[in-house]
């Protein structure tokens, strides 16, 4: 009797723990979204728009430099020649161009200006898209976590066969 109810108490302790290891096991994915943002039309339309808008403020930005380093040669030939009074004024017009300058490329090319902006703004459709997909996968996909392996999460091992990237591209493009 003492055998019989020693071997049921490990039977069911056996039980227990395998129950309880299945429910301690988590399926996890990874996604990369570099990979969604260089495939998905959505996203290549926006950094083509963002490209368009950037060059044309780049090249405001290369017209106000020429124009300062034509001034600024300008300045150096006829220094000589000036007198005090109009040697200070060509120089404070120079340096007023150059603080333009630095002002207009904080504006639109530092972070937090205009180009980061109009960037979150055309992208945020498209990121909210990902993230959609992303969730409905990994809910038929029954996984428990989903891991970027393109941003800043360092991912130093992941099988392939975890990867979701392309089954959610997939649902993405069919639009389910």
């Amino acid at each position: 009797m003492k055998k019989f109810l020693l071997i049921a108490a490990l039977v069911i302790l056996a039980i227990s723990m395998t129950n309880a290891q299945t429910q301690l096991q988590q399926k996890i994915g990874f996604v990369d979204s570099q990979v969604m943002l260089n495939t998905l039309p959505e996203a290549i339309k926006a950094q083509g728009d963002l490209d368009k808008i950037a060059k044309g403020w780049y090249a405001k930005a290369d017209s106000m430099t020429a124009n300062l380093q034509t001034d600024y040669a300008t300045y150096q030939k006829q220094q000589g020649t000036m007198s005090p009074e109009k040697l200070k004024d060509a120089q404070q017009v120079i340096v007023n161009k150059e603080q333009e300058l630095n002002q207009y490329k904080q504006a639109k090319f530092a972070q937090g200006g205009e180009l980061y902006k109009k960037q979150e703004e055309l992208f945020a459709p498209v990121k909210e898209k990902i993230m959609k997909g992303i969730q409905e996968v990994a809910k038929e996909e029954a996984m428990n976590f989903i891991f970027d392996k393109s941003g800043d999460i360092l991912l130093l091992y992941a099988d392939v066969q975890f990867d979701i990237t392309y089954k959610v591209l997939d649902k993405l493009k069919r639009g389910k």
